[in-house]
């Protein structure tokens, strides 16, 4: 199974070379002429293909809970805070979302072939970490602009891929932004390392869970209050849905 699992890998890895390139190509030549959200869909039709790639040849699924708790409305806002175990959450949300979304990412991520080339060409929030105060006054800046015209920003509040059944720091910047701009806290437990474990190249087949919690008001909230409650629902909700990763809790 090992053996089958890696040859998966391969094809997928192989998939995405393939398809990004001439895509990629062709939003870098089309982006002048064309409106912002018609970049997006363009560069989120790749990340479906990706995610449906995956589908197909990895063997995994994606399963979503709570649609019902997005918010509804061309221009209502929303700053989604997800749990982040892997690559497979930056490609499959902006698959299942109806939003046009705006991720928050260091600019490094710019100079990637291709990938980066492209991402170069969206309306995203791409930040200097050595900018430090001056980075997150970009953030609230245009973090404001894009929630005005109806793209939800999304954050991973931990900052960077944490291992199945591990919680990372969370860190208050997703919720200082939702206070900054009024836009309510929208949390998404996903269960990925299941099937795409932090760094692996080798990937196994099954469900993926992305479970979509109520919105959470930020209007006179303090930030780090409020990542609190956005933390305790993620990892509680993380428990529920993969219980075999998270120790028991001890008997008295």
């Amino acid at each position: 199974m090992i053996v089958v699992n890696f040859l998966r890998a391969v094809l997928h890895l192989l998939f995405m070379v393939v398809t990004v390139i001439p895509w990629a190509l062709a939003v870098v030549i089309a982006a002048p002429f064309m409106k912002p959200d018609r970049i997006y869909w363009m560069c989120a039709r790749w990340l479906k293909l990706a995610v449906d790639g995956g589908t197909v040849i990895l063997g995994i699924r994606n399963q979503v809970i709570g649609f019902e708790n997005l918010p509804v409305g061309s221009t209502a806002p929303a700053v989604l805070l997800v749990k982040h175990q892997s690559l497979w959450e930056t490609f499959s949300m902006a698959a299942l979302m109806p939003h046009p979304l705006a991720f928050v990412f260091k600019k490094e991520l710019l100079k990637v072939p291709f990938f980066g080339w492209a991402m170069a060409r969206m309306d995203m929030i791409h930040i200097d970490r050595a900018d430090g105060a001056r980075a997150f006054a970009k953030v609230v800046q245009q973090g404001q602009r894009l929630l005005d015209q109806g793209t939800w920003v999304i954050m991973f509040p931990e900052g960077t891929r944490i291992p199945r059944g591990e919680k990372g720091t969370y860190k208050s910047g997703g919720t200082r932004l939702a206070i900054r701009t009024g836009a309510p806290v929208i949390p998404v437990a996903v269960t990925s390392a299941k099937c795409w474990p932090r760094k692996a190249f080798i990937k196994k087949p099954g469900v993926v869970e992305f479970s979509i919690g109520k919105p959470i008001p930020s209007a006179g909230r303090q930030p780090d209050e409020l990542m609190r409650e956005v933390e305790d629902w993620i990892e509680t909700e993380m428990r529920r849905l993969d219980p075999t990763a998270y120790p028991a809790p001890a008997k008295d």
